[in-house]
């Protein structure tokens, strides 16, 4: 398995802790970045259990969907171990399911699906109307121009290096305690170059997914994953895999919140490319409820 060395890029770092070593058939382990984390991203655990699973496939099958859930934070001070289980190999489609273990138990568990390339019907919907990401402030300009008065949460999570750059179309909800509408648009890129081979560019893609998405069920209430007063974690992420998609251009991350209830929110998201064909479609649950000290 390939190692990150002092000078390499947040982009290099990322692929090297998506090259997983095989231990055994079947059998993969996976590092977490030493950056100083408390647990381990959910998009790394999504993206290395992908990889994991195209492993076990045949040449020329490509992921079409998975859906995970995440049962335990990870440990990133420890390895995660990927347990394959070829659940099904058909003419056109294969199953494969993922557990992610760690200290003896599980902590994520993936079926994805995998199809060989057809012809078929087209049709998507619209990419929205947006700014955009060239005339939008960069990471540098935002850095610059906001963090000296952002909250500590904010200013940590912009001054760490990345691979994935981020432009928010609006920053309102960033700065502003007002309740807003559950949405957001923001386009990602990846920074650095991502090798043209599908099986990882879909994992790249994967582990984006898991970016900002979350937050947008908060908007309406006028509070980010960024407040320390709330308990916030995914629990279950599904993606759709339209379309290939190189990754050496903006995307962008739509999405939409339609309800919050029971400590619970869901957000759906869709990433086009800058053309406007649609490459994905995400859905995800997470836990967002206020602390016990908060709760009354």
């Amino acid at each position: 398995m390939s190692r990150p060395t002092e000078t390499a890029t947040p982009m290099d770092a990322l692929l090297a802790t998506l090259d997983l070593e095989k231990l055994e058939e079947n059998l993969f382990r996976g590092r977490s970045p030493q950056v100083g984390w408390q647990r381990v991203f959910g998009g790394q655990v999504i993206g290395q259990a992908l990889v994991a699973a195209q492993r076990t496939v045949d040449e020329g099958r490509y992921v079409h969907s998975l859906h995970a859930y995440f049962m335990r934070p990870g440990d990133p001070s420890v390895p995660i171990i990927y347990e394959v289980d070829r659940i099904r190999d058909g003419s056109s489609f294969a199953t494969r399911r993922v557990v992610a273990i760690q200290h003896g138990k599980a902590i994520f568990s993936m079926s994805a699906s995998f199809q060989y390339d057809e012809d078929g019907f087209e049709h998507q919907i619209e990419i929205p109307d947006v700014a955009m990401p060239e005339t939008l402030p960069g990471e540098q300009e935002l850095k610059d121009k906001f963090l000296a008065h952002a909250p500590e949460a904010i200013r940590r999570y912009w001054e760490r290096p990345r691979p994935i750059e981020i432009r928010p179309v609006s920053l309102a909800h960033y700065f502003a305690r007002n309740d807003g509408k559950p949405t957001q648009d923001v386009w990602v890129k990846a920074v650095g170059h991502v090798p043209d081979e599908r099986h990882l560019q879909a994992a790249v893609l994967a582990y984006l997914s898991d970016m900002t998405l979350l937050d947008t069920s908060l908007y309406a209430h006028g509070t980010s994953v960024f407040d320390r007063n709330l308990q916030v974690a995914s629990l279950d992420h599904a993606m759709w895999f339209h379309r290939p998609c190189k990754m050496d251009d903006w995307l962008l991350y739509t999405q939409d919140s339609p309800s919050a209830h029971g400590a619970r929110g869901m957000t759906r998201g869709s990433l086009f490319d800058r053309s406007g064909v649609l490459i994905a479609s995400v859905a995800q649950e997470g836990l967002i409820r206020k602390k016990a000290t908060e709760q009354k």
